[in-house]
């Protein structure tokens, strides 16, 4: 019978270290013979995608809500592997744009408008007389490609993902592509009945026409409403269609990035637990661990109390959508439960120099995957002081839970971690109009927990909770400062 792997034999750390080279193989392997090059159109930052010496077609992609460029690269590479000049930006306050969305965000010409603005500006700079630019986009950018194309006579085709506008009717766009996640049931819904408006009897995946109107609607599948955007299906689907539309001809490898990503960010959280076995047991091995009664009371009196007194607190200071709402929920829910566990006698041990810049280091080798392959992780402009902000309620955060998880076993580490997903939910619910991106930070904070969360744990069996907590405090400010959009009413 197989005993368990030895973690202080170099097995993990070879193992790790070969997902990290095969997943920089796929990733790399994407990006091979295409030239990448960053730029701007004004304001608006504009990475170019492209083959050396291309001279196909333009493409303009725009990104969804609280995405950037870098989620985009999934559909751009093989487009630029064929020949096409990829132009991909960051909307208003998203990215590394820095100048934030503005305007009522409840009618057209408000929010939508300006954006729309910027889009026209990106295609204006990019378009050639006489050849239809082609357009994709994701989700929030739907509405607005739909919206500008109706106002240009130079559009051509146009892929648009996980969609959802009221300006699509029978005759526009004309011709048209409709990529959604398998698992996105409303919106898959939605793609099939915008086909249906050309041809009433068209089934998901055909081909609906009415004179000079094409549509189809495909479904990619084993994919929501992120993992959408690196489907192969979806991808090849969008490079036949645009090649149907410009009589081309391109088969380009469709790689598996969205596996090369996670292999890559998962790689780095097994690599790191061998580094954290090096560091100096500077804490003692084992940690008291809470009984039932006082787990409940850690997980559910903060659960309950942080948003019954931060919701008519939010003070809407900061130029980011839930930004200081969600610092000063975070802070009341770390001070409670720092204070339930000094009073029981949790220790949060020394400060660990070592084990500090071990993490931090770590932490930032994880920023910069995912700020080349997956999605912005760079602050520019006054995100910096906006992360700091956030910090006075993710440090305490942090520290109480790095205590909290310490020799925890996992379902005390899920009830703990659960309860604060509860109460983001029960703040939602308080104010949903006002609270409602909270929603969208869930997934946020749960891949937080599964990676930098992790090699958290690992370091403060070694080193105690205290330089983990204060190091994933600032880096949970940092993933929450860059992650949301700057928007100025």
């Amino acid at each position: 019978m197989m005993g368990k792997l030895n973690l202080s034999s170099p097995v993990p750390a070879v193992l790790a270290a070969l997902l990290i080279a095969a997943s920089l193989w796929v990733l790399q392997g994407a990006r091979a013979g295409v030239e990448i090059t960053g730029g701007a159109v004004g304001a608006t930052p504009v990475t170019t995608f492209a083959k050396p010496g291309a001279d196909g077609p333009h493409v303009v992609v725009a990104h969804g809500f609280a995405g950037s460029r870098q989620m985009m690269q999934g559909y751009a590479l093989p487009l630029a592997r064929s020949g096409y000049r990829v132009h991909v930006f960051d909307f208003l306050g998203h990215g590394r744009h820095t100048l934030p969305m503005s305007g009522d965000v409840s009618v057209i010409e408000g929010t939508t408008r300006r954006l729309m603005d910027q889009t026209s500006a990106v295609i204006d700079a990019v378009a050639d007389p006489g050849v239809p630019v082609a357009l994709m986009g994701h989700s929030m950018a739907t509405d607005v490609l739909v919206r500008v194309a109706a106002e240009r006579d130079d559009i051509g085709p146009m892929v648009l993902i996980s969609a959802f506008s009221q300006a699509i009717d029978a005759q526009h766009p004309r011709q048209l592509l409709l990529v959604t996640g398998a698992w996105e049931a409303g919106l898959r819904g939605y793609a099939v009945e915008a086909a249906q408006m050309v041809a009433a009897d068209t089934q998901e995946g055909g081909l609906a026409v009415n004179g000079d109107v094409e549509r189809r609607a495909v479904a990619a599948p084993w994919a929501e409403h992120v993992a959408v955007l690196h489907s192969r299906a979806g991808r090849a689907a969008a490079v036949e269609w645009l090649d149907a539309a410009y009589d081309r001809e391109s088969a380009p490898r469709i790689w598996h990035t969205g596996w090369g990503i996670l292999g890559l960010l998962a790689g780095l959280v097994l690599l790191f637990g061998p580094m954290a076995k090096r560091l100096p047991q500077t804490a003692p091995p084992h940690t008291q661990r809470l009984t039932r009664t006082r787990l409940a009371v850690a997980s559910l009196l903060p659960a309950l109390a942080a948003p019954l007194l931060a919701v008519p607190l939010n003070p809407n200071l900061l130029p980011v959508l839930v930004a200081d709402y969600l610092a000063l929920h975070l802070a009341i829910f770390g001070i409670i439960q720092l204070v339930l566990l000094r009073r029981w006698g949790v220790p949060l041990g020394g400060l660990s120099l070592a084990g500090f810049a071990l993490l931090l280091l770590w932490c930032a080798a994880f920023g910069f995957a995912m700020d080349r392959y997956a999605a912005n992780f760079w602050p520019v402009g006054q995100r910096v002081w906006i992360i700091a902000a956030i910090a006075i309620g993710a440090v305490p955060y942090m520290l109480a839970d790095a205590a909290l998880m310490r020799g925890a076993p996992v379902l005390h580490r899920l009830a703990t971690r659960g309860g604060f997903i509860a109460s983001l939910g029960l703040a939602v619910a308080l104010d949903f109009s006002g609270l409602f991106f909270l929603l969208m930070i869930a997934p946020v904070i749960v891949l937080f927990y599964l990676t930098f969360g992790t090699m958290g744990r690992q370091a403060a069996a070694r080193i105690g909770p205290l330089a983990p907590g204060l190091a994933l405090g600032l880096v949970l400010a940092w993933a929450l400062g860059v992650s949301f959009p700057l928007f100025q009413s």
